[in-house]
């Protein structure tokens, strides 16, 4: 009798939808394998085994939609009837986020492939773009500039992105960039935390260093606020809200110093 990684054979029973929701089912706890808890992906199991997925069904198809999901409202930023570019689309969390919300167009934009949900990837409305490395993107290839462009990029920092995400950006266009400290912060420093970024220093900056950044493109920063479900391992994360044709719309320092402290009660609490 053939056994299968668990993580494989979620899908393979149609309890996940990808790899990548299948490892976040798994890592939550919310899988049982004859009645107890299943904590690894690679655990191996067989055909016969009994195996439920206990997670209430989710409104999107990745935390990454919750996540955008309060950021758009946050920012009051309507994707309704726009056309937005999802950079590091992986699962579609975003994507599925802005096409919930009336999003006219979606270009998802990912290095990997075979990630997107199939449910996301069949939407008329979806224009995907895999094994693409957005610095070498053009806007011809997605049809012309955006009326939003949204970012979740992992293990590359932002700032060798940026540019290209502002030139992404129509000329009254959003930039809404997740801003995870753990792949800003530098190989080394992450790796003698084991990954998980505690100091409110760092954070602090890691937004000065993006925001710096920010201000050398065309956009300019319009509001900042912290991520409502955190990242892999519990990190801290960070919404930045960035808008084209205009300067910075807030006291950029003030408001980085802001969420900061906010971010330190939240992880005292």
């Amino acid at each position: 009798m053939t056994r299968r990684r668990l993580d494989t054979e979620l899908m393979r029973r149609d309890l996940a939808s990808t790899p990548g929701r299948a490892r976040e089912l798994i890592q939550a706890g919310q899988v049982l394998v004859g009645g107890a808890v299943a904590s690894k992906p690679a655990r191996m199991v067989a055909p016969s085994d009994p195996v439920v997925v206990t997670a209430s069904r989710r409104k999107f198809v990745s935390r990454g939609g919750d996540k955008l999901d309060a950021a758009l409202t946050n920012f009051r930023v309507d994707p309704r009837g726009k056309r937005v570019v999802d950079v590091g689309a992986s699962t579609g969390g975003f994507s599925d986020c802005v096409m919930q919300r009336g999003a006219r167009e979606v270009a998802a934009i990912d290095v990997g492939y075979g990630q997107l949900d199939q449910q996301i990837r069949n939407d008329p409305r979806m224009n995907v773009f895999e094994r693409t490395n957005v610095r070498y993107l053009k806007l011809s290839d997605i049809g012309g500039p955006a009326d939003l462009v949204v970012a979740d990029l992992s293990f590359i920092s932002l700032r060798t992105v940026l540019p290209r995400l502002a030139a992404l950006c129509g000329d009254n266009g959003d930039l809404l960039m997740l801003v995870k400290p753990q792949f800003e912060a530098g190989r080394v420093e992450a790796a003698r935390v084991q990954g998980i970024i505690r100091n409110p220093d760092v954070w602090l900056r890691v937004l000065e260093e993006i925001s710096e950044c920010v201000s050398e493109t065309c956009l300019g920063v319009a509001g900042l606020m912290i991520s409502p479900l955190r990242g892999v391992g519990g990190n801290t994360e960070f919404f930045m809200h960035s808008q084209a044709g205009a300067g910075d719309a807030i006291q950029v320092t003030d408001a980085i110093n802001k969420v900061v402290d906010e971010a330190k009660g939240e992880a005292m609490s």
